[in-house]
């Protein structure tokens, strides 16, 4: 029995269930802004079988605004080991195809992202990202609470009230929030207990995961190391093999679609990880899970004061690695805004846009993870491509064309899918300029992330963006005024639009940028960029009525 004694109660502006990296990348957006918040989550955050391995680009820009981009590339990920991905018919037998992406240490960094994507596993990323959020707690302790399980909730106009055990011992808390967000996985129990549905848009496919070490396989392999291999011996034998540490540790993906050892499922799992490699080298099972890969995209994302986010939200094939990325995204998305509500600023319609804006967002990425998945599903592998013979050569050869012919090369090097998403809503100006034709790489489009540019060493036009709205001026010339953040002056137009804001209690910063290039890039001599980092407005002049475009971008008028 529960005593009073034991029974606790906090108070937070927002609550946040789930601490895996969905929920802490949302705590660090929340942190950032000054937001107090709360983690519960019910597992000890000791990730014994690593599910994640590469945080994308888009992440990797947001973990540099959160501070945190360094320390995941000095993770462990060694800077010599390929990152290249090959079709073989076992790991160190005949290779068919080979997409080469060097190193990281050698890989040039791409002109539109100064953060290009990292292998950093979970089991090395989410301790990363825990410690971090949990340096943001009072006195009270730590703001995230491991061993914390969450009960029910129930929401009125002016919050929540959530109930928890902790596990540890039996103790009970009651936690009172503004605003409740579940980052609590696929089958999230706050999702059902809202009574939101989650339906499958595709049929449901079933796989094991085996994690194994491998301490000699990277030597004995030399210059035929991958970051991934493709296995060609179906049925079960079709999909990845994967590099996890960079060192000795390795993932193999069997599919178990019927269930039977007969198709290939439900063999002995060192068994099967002996098939897919071609030559005896020590190896031992370190755990053996079976998972199922679910396409769901949850009816709403938001129920009045309780949000979803993440895989609560959304679940897709981890073919191209959009899933974890799109749901640290949906916590830029959702902390702005949030942090908006929280200080008074934001309109009746901006919370309500972080549905309208991320949906389209999942759904594409869960499209696009289909069809990467149904290529890999669908391939033909004739049984000649593992013969040792000329027919076998040929027969290798032929799959590896077909595969090129295919476009193997878009499920891993997908920048468009990171990063070309518009976001359609009540909070985006749209010109009429004929933004549908142009290109998030080389234009500041409305609604698109605003362009990556070098403004000195080692210093982003990203870096300008997070705390509040940006108003960046290219002019090309020195106006006459009061100085603005960045030492230079702004002309009365731009005085008149920082007084609007300034009214409205809404964060801008202005900054003049004289660098042609990045003019250039950005096409118009002002861009309105939100605190999320995507284009706002864009004009070839100040605007008419300041005090409109700050209701629009905030959200309409309270």
């Amino acid at each position: 029995m529960t005593t009073k004694a034991s029974a606790r109660v906090c108070d937070t502006d927002v609550l946040i269930v789930g601490g895996g990296p969905v929920g802490l990348a949302l705590a660090l957006d929340l942190a950032y802004r000054g937001v107090d918040f709360l983690v519960v989550d019910a597992s000890d955050g000791v990730v014994a079988h690593p599910k994640v391995s590469n945080v994308g680009p888009r992440s990797m820009e947001l973990f540099r605004r959160w501070g945190l981009a360094g320390r995941i590339r000095a993770a462990g990920w060694p800077g010599d080991h390929p990152l290249d991905v090959a079709w073989v018919t076992a790991v160190g037998g005949h290779e068919i195809h080979r997409l080469r992406f060097g190193t990281a240490d050698s890989r040039p960094l791409p002109s539109y992202t100064p953060e290009p994507e990292h292998a950093c596993p979970q089991h090395w990323l989410a301790p990363l990202l825990a410690r971090e959020v949990g340096v943001h707690g009072s006195g009270a302790g730590s703001p995230l609470r491991r061993r914390c399980r969450l009960d029910g909730f129930v929401q009125d106009d002016d919050g929540v009230t959530a109930t928890a055990t902790d596990l540890r011992d039996a103790s009970r808390l009651t936690v009172r929030a503004r605003y409740l967000v579940a980052c609590d996985g696929a089958s999230s129990p706050v999702r059902k207990a809202t009574g939101v549905p989650a339906p499958d848009l595709y049929a449901t496919r079933v796989f094991r995961n085996i994690l194994f070490r491998a301490p000699g396989l990277r030597e004995r392999l030399g210059a035929r190391n991958a970051l991934v291999y493709f296995l060609t011996q179906p049925p079960a034998l079709r999909f990845p093999l994967r590099s996890i540490d960079g060192r000795e540790l390795y993932r193999l993906t069997v599919g178990v679609d019927a269930g039977t050892a007969e198709e290939g499922g439900g063999g002995d799992p060192l068994a099967m990880v002996r098939s897919a490699i071609a030559f005896d080298t020590p190896l031992e099972v370190l755990s053996d899970n079976v998972w199922h890969l679910t396409h769901r995209i949850a009816g709403r994302f938001r129920l009045g004061r309780v949000l979803l986010a993440g895989d609560a939200a959304h679940t897709l094939s981890p073919s191209g690695g959009f899933g974890m990325n799109t749901g640290i995204v949906d916590a830029a998305d959702l902390g702005w805004k949030l942090a908006a509500e929280l200080a008074g600023w934001a309109g009746p319609r901006l919370l309500d846009a972080y549905d309208t804006e991320r949906r389209p967002v999942a759904e594409h990425s869960l499209e696009e993870a289909n069809v990467n998945l149904q290529r890999t599903m669908g391939r033909e592998l004739p049984k000649e491509i593992l013969l040792d013979s000329p027919e076998g050569e040929r027969a290798r050869a032929a799959l590896a064309a077909a595969m090129e012919r295919g476009g193997v090369r878009r499920e891993f090097e997908a920048p468009d899918v990171h990063f070309g998403f518009r976001y359609d809503s009540p909070l985006i100006v749209r010109d009429g300029t004929g933004a549908d034709d142009e290109c998030w790489r080389t234009a500041a489009v409305p609604g698109a992330r605003a362009p990556h540019a070098w403004l000195g060493e080692g210093v982003s036009t990203l870096d300008l963006f997070g705390r509040a709205f940006r108003l960046m001026c290219f002019t090309g010339q020195a106006p006459a005024g009061a100085p603005g953040p960045d030492g230079r002056a702004s002309t009365a137009a731009e005085g008149a639009l920082e007084d609007a804001f300034a009214r409205r209690r809404v964060p801008l910063e202005t900054f003049h940028c004289q660098n042609p290039a990045v003019g250039a890039l950005y096409g118009s001599p002002y861009v309105l960029v939100r605190p999320d980092g995507h284009v706002a407005w864009r004009g070839a002049r100040p605007p008419a009525d300041p005090g409109a475009l700050a209701d629009t971008v905030r959200g309409g008028v309270t």
